[in-house]
């Protein structure tokens, strides 16, 4: 039994040996060799600022945090802690360049979710402006780690172009620079001085699950109303928050979007909706109010606990907007949800978060509802 073992070992030890010495045969797989990274100029964001990122007079604890300091000691914990990621947040700037870089440093090591790829979660989403004036999709960095040192994209032709980068959805910004190479032409867009859209809401507006950050509705809006927007999702945690409300008010807002009810109850919409619409209304008599029924959960078809909790959740909102109506509240919008990412089941991620289709039909829904509030924009 042993001399055919032997004669087997023999001869694979042989083929091995003979493989090795084949000329043209494959090396043995190496460490990834980093890239190299040519000549560039570096240009700081904060220079000439971002979009996204309101109450600019006020002090941060880290300069992409969403809300000021102030709100530490007035919003939830857990509200303040998600404030810190960077969603909605967009920087322009115009230049010339064949190759443009991104070098950032994020706050967590936690670059992806159970539902998010890094690219949507840490990611930074470059768009350029076409030659009819639309904002379109370039490329995206894609991290591997904390700090981040990456081509989005090379091999341009030589045009000057205006350029737009969302920041990173689920995870926050210690540092952000574009690179460009020396020779190249750059200019920074500081923020538009138009009021901007402000979406209060959930892990939805937040931007789970979209693909990149690109690719959520208000980041999508943003570019087909060609406004600014202010996204103030919260995941898990957006509850029409009177500490939150007291906040938007000092945002000069063009529109508030309050979409939260895939995070509460029906008795939570009735007690909590009109005391947040008679603030924004307070302080903003002329700003339009949009409350956005939740989306259907994708498989509340075959789920009556799903679609009862998505009926009772419009019954109230609707149930309210009527009594607001009723008290003589104008310039009250109102959103359906049965329709926000389509009724074949496949708008979702994990039944819940849109994906990319999900985000696109849920901004079909909010586009004419949106464009009516800003009065034909």
């Amino acid at each position: 039994m042993r001399l055919p073992l032997l004669l087997a070992v023999v001869f694979i030890s042989a083929n091995l040996v003979a493989h090795a010495q084949t000329p043209g045969a494959a090396a043995p797989a190496s460490a990834a060799t980093p890239p190299v990274v040519p000549p560039l100029e570096w240009h700081d964001v904060k220079t000439w600022g971002v979009e996204g990122r309101a109450w600019t007079d006020m002090e941060r604890l880290r300069w992409f945090d969403r809300f000021p300091s102030a709100a530490q000691s007035q919003v939830t914990p857990k509200v303040w802690d998600l404030s810190r990621d960077s969603a909605g947040m967009m920087v322009r700037f115009r230049t010339d360049a064949k190759a443009i870089w991104a070098q950032y440093v994020l706050r967590s090591e936690r670059l992806a979710m159970t539902n998010m790829t890094a690219i949507g979660t840490s990611g930074i989403d470059l768009y350029a402006r076409d030659e009819n004036g639309k904002l379109k999709w370039v490329g995206v960095a894609k991290p591997e780690k904390k700090e981040v040192k990456q081509a989005i994209i090379s091999e341009l032709p030589l045009a000057m172009r205006e350029y737009a980068a969302y920041l990173p959805l689920y995870n926050g910004v210690e540092s952000l620079e574009i690179g460009v190479p020396p020779e190249a032409k750059f200019e920074g867009l500081p923020p538009r001085a138009e009021k901007p859209i402000v979406f209060y809401g959930t892990s939805i507006t937040h931007g789970a699950s979209a693909s990149r950050p690109g690719m959520t509705h208000p980041a999508i809006l943003g570019r087909h109303l060609e406004i600014p927007v202010v996204n103030l999702g919260f995941s898990g945690n957006g509850k029409m928050d009177a500490a939150v409300g007291e906040f938007l008010v000092k945002i000069e807002a063009a529109a508030y979007v309050i979409d939260c009810l895939p995070n509460m109850s029906p008795a939570e919409v009735r007690q909590k909706c009109p005391p947040l619409v008679k603030l924004l209304r307070a302080a903003r008599p002329a700003t339009p109010i949009v409350l956005v029924e939740d989306r259907r959960y994708a498989n509340s078809w075959i789920l009556p606990g799903k679609k009862k909790y998505n009926d009772d959740n419009h019954a109230a909102l609707r149930e309210t907007y009527d009594a607001l109506i009723k008290e003589g509240f104008t310039k009250l919008y109102y959103i359906p949800g049965d329709d926000l990412i389509g009724d074949d089941a496949e708008g979702s991620t994990d039944g819940s978060h849109p994906n990319d289709l999900g985000f696109m039909r849920q901004t079909a829904v909010f586009e004419p509802i949106l464009r009516q509030a800003l009065g034909g924009k």
